[in-house]
């Protein structure tokens, strides 16, 4: 079917529309794009004639989005910020460079991946990355990532999961916390303060179950809602954690954490990097992969 490009709107216009949507008022809108008010209605009128709908509701010298207007502006962010990405990943090509987009989870970004990321840069001369956090599996057909990091089990739809590592996790203090509270069997635990990852409210529990200690409150303690939260929090001497040993590599080397015991619990989740269906032949992609598995074999992961 041959595309009528006659139909599609002007980007101009869809920016103009968003604006208004975001500000509800052409005036302030209009300041925000460097254009007069009556030049951001034509363009809202001018939208509303091709698309044969109406945007706004013009209600006490204010704007508000109708029905329509606001079942057309989702679609229209998500198209706004595919365009800026294509420019900016377009720029960030314009010197010849290779641009390697990954998504991560934020503290695996942050505590694992970064630290590492120059020695894949050294091997891949004349390449960028554009590194962004997500939590969760997206569309890749909607973010356009070459390569995603995902914690959990090997589902992603319309995509391919290759097994990165495993977690093992530890219980860690700081020197200073571990002075105070003597820990050299798990009971001694129950009566220390706890720190707790909200999003897995049930590790000390499990920790605890492992070793015999079923009937033990673990629950008490302070809550975090990020593993980094948590590891700052240790670091700090708020409590003992259980973290895992790849996120805690810098703390464990220069002693700012300690291993308490040497009983460390594995989850029933794994790390997988994730590549899009339709994205199976990019080099870049492979060979960044491949760099990743590298990491796990020779010791340097998870």
């Amino acid at each position: 079917m041959k595309l009528n490009r006659a139909m599609i709107p002007d980007i101009t216009v869809l920016q103009a529309f968003e604006c208004c949507a975001r500000h509800g008022n052409f005036t302030l809108a209009a300041a925000e794009l460097n254009l007069t008010q009556s030049a951001v209605s034509r363009q809202i009128r001018a939208l509303e004639e091709q698309l044969g709908i109406t945007l706004f509701e013009r209600i006490r010298q204010r704007v508000v989005l109708s029905a329509t207007g606001q079942v057309l502006l989702p679609e229209v962010r998500q198209l706004l910020e595919r365009t800026e990405d294509m420019v900016l990943r377009a720029k960030a090509s314009s010197d010849g460079k290779k641009v390697l987009s990954v998504a991560t989870l934020p503290t695996f970004g942050s505590r694992w991946l970064v630290r590492r990321l120059p020695e894949f840069l050294d091997l891949h001369p004349g390449t960028a990355v554009d590194v962004a956090s997500r939590s969760e599996p997206f569309d890749f057909k909607v973010d356009r990532f070459d390569v995603a990091i995902h914690y959990g089990q090997p589902i992603w739809a319309h995509a391919v999961c290759t097994y990165l590592c495993g977690e093992t996790i530890v219980p860690v203090a700081s020197p200073a916390l571990i002075a105070r509270f003597p820990a050299e069997v798990p009971s001694d635990l129950s009566r220390a303060p706890l720190l707790h990852l909200t999003t897995r409210p049930r590790l000390w529990g499990e920790w605890f179950s492992m070793n015999g200690l079923e009937a033990l409150d673990a629950f008490h303690g302070n809550r975090f809602d990020q593993f980094n939260m948590v590891i700052e929090a240790a670091v700090a001497g708020m409590g003992f954690a259980l973290v895992p040993r790849y996120l805690i590599e810098g703390e464990l080397e220069s002693g700012g954490l300690v291993t308490v015991m040497d009983r460390p619990i594995t989850t029933d989740n794994s790390y997988y990097i994730v590549t899009p269906e339709d994205m199976k032949g990019s080099s870049l992609a492979t060979d960044f992969q491949n760099w990743l598995l590298s990491q796990v074999q020779t010791g340097q992961g998870a």
